[in-house]
């Protein structure tokens, strides 16, 4: 039997090892950015539901809104691969990004905090924090246009769990209660069942809710605007500026177009027509 050295058998093993790793490393390693995307065929867009940006059909499954037709369009017509949307949460969506579970997080706010994390697109469109509450409620005052107004002992309000509105909402409140839920069903809910007093979320979202029942449901826009941000894709930060530059070139042009602003249209009055 032939001995091998102390040395020899510590780079054999370590030899086997590095073996091992490329082995099991997945295919997307392969490549960098859109590069690898193309080589796996399908894109893959985290998806947290939040309406009318992100919305799920829970019977079939099936993703819209105008960041999931962005998402689509951008993986169909420009990369010319297979589109896959990957449920997540808000919680998660960043994480995610980073772990390599989904190539682009859709709707995702740029805040300084996720800057740290993550880089991102030119924006989609922007946003801030508005509230809504049942204008029967004795507790809100009818006349209320700033956080002060609703930020009261007694008072509570509902949020999704990690989502910029609630960064924004918990750096300010200080006496009301938060209420965080996990997603936009559980937030109305809790809303339309008076277990909450309040629900803060996308002014664009709070929007769908007023339309949709206008006999009770009135919406405080806070002035100054509360934590007014920009909406963008999110990307890995080590993904090349090249590939940047080609994912901002197609936003920019579905902004100019006038297409991002009709995908909008399209997706508010298929929220309505789902609430009725």
């Amino acid at each position: 039997m032939v001995r091998l050295s102390r040395l020899t058998r510590q780079a054999l093993l370590c030899f086997l090892a590095v073996g091992c790793v490329m082995a099991s490393a997945p295919s997307r390693a392969d490549g960098t950015g859109w590069e690898s995307v193309k080589k796996a065929g399908v894109l893959r867009c985290g998806a947290a539901v939040a309406p009318p940006y992100v919305m799920r059909d829970p019977k079939t499954g099936e993703y819209s809104g105008f960041f999931s037709e962005l998402c689509r369009n951008f993986g169909q017509n420009v990369l010319k691969v297979k589109v896959e949307f990957v449920d997540t949460t808000w919680d998660n969506i960043v994480a995610g990004l980073q772990s390599d579970k989904w190539d682009l997080s859709m709707a995702l706010n740029q805040t300084p905090e996720r800057e740290k994390a993550v880089s991102f697109s030119a924006p989609a469109t922007d946003y801030n924090v508005s509230f809504v509450y049942n204008k029967n409620n004795p507790k809100i005052p009818k006349s209320a246009h700033s956080v002060a107004e609703i930020d009261k002992p007694g008072v509570t309000i509902a949020v999704m769990s990690g989502t910029a509105q609630d960064k924004a909402i918990s750096a300010v409140i200080k006496q009301a209660q938060i209420m965080r839920l996990p997603g936009n069903d559980e937030t109305r809910l809790a809303l339309m069942s008076k277990r909450a007093d309040l629900l803060a979320d996308a002014n664009i979202t709070n929007m769908l809710l007023t339309e949709a029942h206008p006999e009770w449901a009135v919406a405080i826009q806070p002035n100054p605007p509360l934590a007014q941000q920009e909406v963008a894709f999110g990307l890995r930060k080590e993904t090349p500026a090249s590939d940047v530059a080609v994912l901002n070139n197609y936003v920019n042009e579905q902004v100019k177009s006038g297409a991002v602003n009709r995908l909008i249209k399209t997706s508010v009055q298929a929220m309505l027509v789902t609430n009725k």
